[in-house]
């Protein structure tokens, strides 16, 4: 009987050990995939960032262009009108009515 209890006690022993060394070995995976996890939301994370900054700039952009658009609209208008009132660019058809 001493002797099946000693049998006993190592067979315990060694499924204790093996249970211990499986436990370590799904940790250390949880571990992984826990970093993993990590890195991937960090990742996300960073590129939502990068996606807000360029959205903004878009914004920036579009609103400077509408901004340089209604200037050129001024401006050609003013040239315009300076050309109208300027003889040197009248057209000749004042000249060919006079014949």
């Amino acid at each position: 009987e001493h002797l099946s209890r000693k049998r006993s006690s190592k067979v315990e022993g060694a499924h204790s050990t093996m249970m211990n060394a499986d436990m370590d070995a799904v940790e250390a995976e949880n571990q992984v995939e826990l970093e993993e996890k990590t890195r991937l939301i960090n990742q996300v994370l960073e590129l939502q960032h990068t996606l807000e900054d360029l959205s903004a700039r878009v914004d920036a952009v579009k609103e400077e262009n509408l901004k340089l658009k209604s200037e050129n609209q001024v401006l050609g208008q003013y040239i315009e009108n300076l050309m109208s009132a300027s003889s040197v660019f009248q057209t000749t058809d004042t000249k060919s009515k006079r014949k």
